[in-house]
C-alpha cells in the first residue's frame, strides 16, 4: 500500500490532520489549509475528474504556475489512477501544443488567465475540457471550484474514487514529465509511482525528516526535483510554503524560514555574490569577511574529518557568528534540516561559502529520467566537492568516455511513444546519463562535465567549458558566461554581466549613460569585462585561453528560450542565437593572425 504517492499522502494526512499542509502568501498574510482540509479538496476535485470522464491511464496536463492548487490537482488526478503531464508555466503556445498532443492529454488545468489565453493559441484537437486554477471571469471555463461544485451533487462518484484508490498499485504511472534540457526536442519521461516513493524511503534512511519540518517550494512544480521534494514533504506531514513568482524566492526565504529547502545553484550564486558586495566598497569589512570565512572554513574542516577544533578557533566563532555567519543565515531564512542543492554543479567556492557559515549544502545529482535522484550527499555522508553516494538501491558504473550510467528502483519505464529514444537511453539496463564523471575511493561521485558540451577544436584538443565558465563566474560581475569552440580553432566567449555589478562598475569609472543598457556597449566597460576575464584565465594552458570575447545585449531567460527551468543555459539555442555575433568574433581573430 505505501507504494503508490496517494497511499503515502493518505497515510500523512491520516496522521497529521490537525498540521499545516500548504500555505502560500497573498498579500501581507498567509493562506494555510490543514491535511485534513488538503486532503478533502484533493478527494473533491478527484470527484469531478472523474465526473469528467477521466479513466484510469487518461493523461491530465497541468499548466500552471506553484501554488496549493497544482498540487491539489496532481493529487487528485494521481488518486483516480490517471496520469498528471505537467507543463512549464513559461511554455509558449508551441511548446503546450507538443506535449498536449504528444501525451494524448484529455483535461487541461491552466493556471490563470495568461496560460489559458497561450492554451488557445495552441493547437490542441484532442483536448477535450480545459479549467482554471484561479478564477478567471471566462463563462465558458470553469474554475477549480466550479468544476469541483458541479460534481458534489453526484455521490456515486465516490465509490469509483474509493475503487481507484484501493486499485493504486506500484507500477502504475506517476507521471510523463517532458525533459527541458538543453537540447533536443521534449520527450516524455514515464516515471511509475515506484520510482517516486523508492526516493521518499532512500532519504528517510539519510534525514531525520518531522512534522515540524517545513519546505519552501520555489522551482517549478513541473520540473522532476520539486515535484519529487514535494512528495517528500507532504508524506512527512510537513507543512509546504508555495512561491508562484520565483523572483519573490529572496523575500519569501526571509519571511517563511523554511526549515527544508532544495535549490538550484543559481539561487546560492546570488546570495554569496550579494555578500561579497556587500563588503566590497570597504577594506574594512573585506578584511573581515575575509577572516570571518578562514575562521568558518578551518572550523568545518575539522569537524567533517572528525576532529574537534582547537580551542583558539572556537574562542573566536561567536565573534565572527556576529559581524558575518548571522545575517548569512537570515537571508537564507535561519537554521536549515535539509539545505540540498541539484539540477547543475554547484562550485566548490560556493559550497565552502555556505559550509564556513553553518550552512552545509548538500549536493545531489540526478535526471528526470530517474525519477531524479541518482546520488546525494548526507549529513553523515558528505564530501564537498562531490554530489555523494548513490542513492540506496541503486548502482553506478562507468562507461565509455567516463559516461556516468546508473541503474535502480526509480528509472522511468521509457519515454512515451518514443521506443527508438528508450533504446538509445539505455546500455543493457542501465540509464545513460551523458554526464562525465567518476566515483572515488570511498564511492562519492563526482561530476567533470557534460559530454555533448565538451568542446573539441579543429586541433583536436578536449575542452571541459564547465570548470572555466566557473573561473569566470566566480566574479560576480559575470551573471553568464558561455564558452564556444567547438570544430573552432580556439575559444571565444559570450558574457552576460550582472546589472545590477555593472551599475557599480560603472560609478567606479565615473560613466554616465543616458540609457542604462548602454552600459552593455560602452568602450570602457567591455574593455573592462575582457581584462577581468583575461585577468580570471591567465593561468589555463594555451589551448584554454579564450582569444576573443563579447558581450551580450539581450537577457538570458526562460522566457526567450535560453535558459532551462533550472537557469542552466542552454548552450545550443545561445550558439544559435547569436551565431554572427559568434561569427564576427572567429574573423577578428583571423585577421589579427594574418597581419
Amino acid at each position: 500500500m505505501t507504494d503508490h504517492v496517494s497511499h503515502l499522502f493518505a497515510a500523512a494526512a491520516a496522521r497529521h490532520p490537525d498540521r499545516i499542509a500548504t500555505r502560500v502568501r497573498e498579500g501581507d498574510s498567509w493562506r494555510t489549509q490543514t491535511y485534513r482540509e488538503f486532503d478533502a479538496s484533493i478527494r473533491a476535485t478527484a470527484r469531478a475528474v472523474v465526473g469528467a470522464g477521466i479513466e484510469r491511464g487518461d493523461r491530465v496536463a497541468i499548466f500552471a504556475p506553484n501554488s496549493p492548487e497544482w498540487s491539489e490537482v496532481d493529487l487528485a488526478t494521481l488518486l483516480v489512477g490517471a496520469v498528471p503531464v505537467p507543463i512549464y508555466a513559461t511554455s509558449t503556445p508551441e511548446q503546450v501544443s507538443h506535449i498536449v498532443n504528444d501525451s494524448g492529454a484529455r483535461l487541461l488545468f491552466a493556471g490563470s488567465a495568461s496560460e489559458l489565453d497561450r492554451v488557445r493559441r495552441a493547437h490542441t484537437p484532442n483536448l477535450e475540457r480545459v479549467v482554471t486554477l484561479a478564477a478567471t471571469g471566462d463563462a465558458h471555463v470553469p474554475s477549480l471550484r466550479e468544476f469541483r461544485d458541479r460534481a458534489a451533487a453526484r455521490p456515486d462518484l465516490d465509490a469509483v474514487v474509493t475503487e481507484r484508490f484501493e486499485d493504486a498499485g506500484p507500477d502504475d504511472l506517476a507521471s510523463i514529465i517532458y525533459t527541458s534540457g538543453t537540447t533536443g526536442d521534449p520527450k516524455g519521461v514515464m516515471l511509475p509511482h515506484r520510482a517516486l516513493v523508492s526516493q521518499v524511503h532512500a532519504l528517510d534512511r539519510f534525514f531525520d525528516i518531522t512534522p515540524d519540518d517545513h519546505s519552501l517550494c520555489f522551482l517549478p512544480l513541473s520540473h522532476a526535483l520539486e515535484r519529487a521534494w514535494t512528495t517528500v514533504v507532504l508524506s512527512h506531514g510537513c507543512m509546504n510554503t508555495y512561491v508562484p513568482n520565483a523572483k519573490d524566492v529572496a523575500e519569501l526565504m526571509v519571511l517563511a524560514r523554511p526549515t527544508l529547502m532544495v535549490s538550484v545553484p543559481k539561487l546560492y550564486e546570488r546570495v554569496h555574490a550579494t555578500a561579497k558586495a556587500s563588503v566590497a566598497t570597504s577594506p574594512v569589512k573585506q578584511r573581515v569577511f575575509a577572516w570571518a570565512m578562514h575562521l568558518g572554513g578551518e572550523l568545518q574542516h575539522a569537524y567533517r574529518k572528525g576532529r574537534t577544533p582547537a580551542a583558539h578557533l572556537r574562542a573566536q566563532l561567536p565573534l565572527a557568528d556576529r559581524l558575518v555567519f548571522s545575517s548569512i543565515r537570515r537571508a537564507m531564512g535561519g537554521p536549515k534540516t535539509v539545505l540540498a542543492c541539484g539540477g547543475a554543479p554547484l562550485r566548490r567556492e560556493i559550497e565552502e561559502f555556505f559550509s564556513a557559515a553553518g550552512l552545509p549544502i548538500l549536493q545531489g545529482y540526478g535526471l528526470t529520467e530517474a525519477g531524479p535522484l541518482i546520488s546525494f550527499n548526507a549529513p553523515d555522508a558528505f564530501r564537498v566537492g562531490t554530489v555523494g553516494r548513490v542513492m540506496p538501491g541503486g548502482e553506478l558504473r562507468i562507461g565509455a568516455d567516463s559516461e556516468i550510467q546508473y541503474r535502480g528502483p526509480n528509472l522511468m519505464t521509457g519515454y512515451w511513444n518514443n521506443p527508438e529514444a528508450t533504446a538509445a537511453a539505455f546500455d543493457d539496463g542501465w540509464l545513460r546519463t551523458g554526464d562525465a564523471g567518476y566515483v572515488d575511493s570511498d564511492g562519492f561521485l563526482v561530476i567533470t562535465d557534460r559530454i555533448k558540451d565538451i568542446i573539441v577544436t579543429v586541433n583536436g584538443k578536449n575542452i571541459s567549458p564547465q570548470p572555466i565558465e566557473g573561473l569566470l563566474l566566480a566574479d560576480p560581475l559575470f551573471e553568464y558566461a558561455v564558452l564556444l569552440g567547438d570544430n573552432r580553432p580556439c575559444l571565444t566567449l559570450l558574457v552576460k554581466p550582472s546589472l545590477p555589478h555593472l551599475h557599480d562598475l560603472a560609478a567606479r569609472l565615473n560613466i554616465a549613460v543616458a540609457n542604462p543598457t548602454e552600459l552593455l556597449s560602452h568602450p570602457e566597460i567591455v574593455e573592462e569585462l575582457r581584462r577581468r576575464v583575461q585577468q580570471l584565465t591567465e593561468k589555463l594552458p594555451s589551448h584554454e585561453q579564450i582569444r576573443d570575447v563579447e558581450v551580450l545585449q539581450d537577457d538570458i531567460t526562460m522566457d526567450n528560450g535560453l535558459l532551462t527551468p533550472t537557469l542552466k543555459v542552454k548552450r545550443r539555442e545561445v550558439e544559435k542565437r547569436f551565431q554572427s555575433l559568434i561569427d564576427d568574433m572567429y574573423k577578428r581573430i583571423a585577421e589579427r593572425r594574418s597581419r
